[in-house]
């Protein structure tokens, strides 16, 4: 049975090129890249190269790229350096949206005296730069936001955001996880102080990751060690990974009109195809305001995992909004904030494609989900035999 994986937002195939490149780092070149000798130090200098081509997706500098273990780290790294270079200041401004790196860090730190501003998003998950506005206090440290949201695809207005804080002199940091590689980021025209991004989002190895921090900007390693990445982040580097990122980076920038295209067209045809085969299904999230590759669509009066268990057994890959798998019986906490009905968003299921996917990949998901719907549907007390839903719950 052949997989037809259309979970890319979770994590995404190691291009064929991208583990052509790291394959001799794990066999032949495993030198040190810190070493005085020459074996080591050609591996130091493929490092290097890596770094040109990551800061050449981003629009950056070199010298402003950390190299890190995952979006996790960056983010963490990112807020922490926040508090350490400011330690007078104590509020972290955030969405209600963010992913958990973001958010399950600011509960931690609310735990340690720290307030935290968790700001609104509207029904389609777009986010009100008034509310962020008036957020913002003299014990502002940071201001953290997602440029493109994991679940939805909606894209945050960061660099108009980044502005407006720095008006007030706070730092503000991105989680551009999503983001890269999908959308074009300069990080010449704008103010972002910090952006994190991770490997296998954009088809690099998992276990390697990135935080850009603007020349100028102080900063505070979050893992103290060595004298690696000049002394921001301790700690022997993940050569392989590494070059490897940067080899995903420069096919990401090739890519980024397919995504934009190929990508959007193959993801607006499944969307549009069921929604017309699937009643009352719905698009959560921003439909115009998004990223190419990502949909997430609710089936109301069913269960996001029953879904995913009945997708599973012919091959499909996707995510459901639900939280249920992690043992929680309510939604996904991105949904409960644009306030998406409890029965819509139970059933909600996240497609997210990439370059590799296909039409044919698609056609095939678009035959199979109305069946797979209306099966559950049939077990639902909620949704009668005229397939309508039921109104005396």
């Amino acid at each position: 049975m052949k997989t037809i994986y259309f979970d890319n937002n979770a994590t995404t195939q190691v291009a064929p090129e991208v583990l052509d490149a790291m394959l001799p780092y794990f066999r032949d070149l495993y030198g040190n890249p810190s070493s005085m000798h020459t074996f080591g130090g050609q591996v130091g200098q493929k490092i290097r190269a890596a770094r040109e081509q990551v800061a050449a997706l981003l629009g950056a500098l070199p010298e402003e790229l950390v190299f890190t273990s995952c979006g996790t780290e960056s983010d963490n790294s990112a807020i922490r350096s926040a508090l350490t270079t400011r330690p007078e200041k104590k509020h972290i401004v955030i969405s209600r949206v963010e992913h958990p790196a973001v958010r399950a860090l600011c509960t931690h730190l609310s735990l340690q005296g720290y307030k935290i501003t968790e700001l609104p998003v509207d029904k389609n998950g777009n986010l009100d730069l008034e509310n962020l506005e008036k957020s913002l206090t003299p014990d502002t440290a940071i201001v953290s936001l997602m440029w493109g949201n994991n679940e939805t695809g909606v894209i945050f207005p960061v660099e108009a955001a980044a502005k407006m804080a720095h008006e007030k002199g706070i730092l503000f940091h991105t989680d551009a996880v999503q983001a890269t590689g999908k959308i074009p980021i300069n990080m010449k025209n704008n103010v972002i102080d910090m952006l994190s991004i991770s490997g296998h989002k954009l088809h690099a190895s998992k276990g390697v990751g990135v935080l850009y921090v603007r020349r100028g900007t102080k900063f505070s390693p979050f893992l103290i060690g060595g004298h690696q990445e000049k002394e921001r982040r301790g700690g022997t580097e993940n050569s392989s990974g590494i070059i490897g990122l940067g080899k995903a980076c420069e096919l990401a920038a090739i890519n980024m009109e397919k995504e934009n295209t190929s990508v959007r067209r193959l993801r607006n045809k499944l969307e549009e195809e069921l929604l017309k085969r699937i009643p009352q299904s719905r698009v959560n999230g921003d439909i115009e305001n998004r990223l190419p590759n990502t949909t997430n669509i609710s089936f109301e009066y069913v269960e996001g995992e029953a879904i995913l268990l009945l997708m599973n057994e012919l091959g499909i890959c996707a995510s459901s909004g639900s939280a249920c798998t992690s043992g929680s019986l309510q939604p996904s906490h991105v949904l409960r904030a644009m306030g998406v009905p409890f029965t819509m968003a139970h059933g909600s299921i996240r497609f997210s494609l990439s370059v590799y996917n296909t039409e044919d990949e698609v056609d095939f998901v678009i035959e199979k989900m109305p069946p797979i719907i209306e099966r559950l549907r049939g077990m639902s007390p909620f949704w009668n035999q005229a397939g309508q839903a039921c109104t005396n719950q």
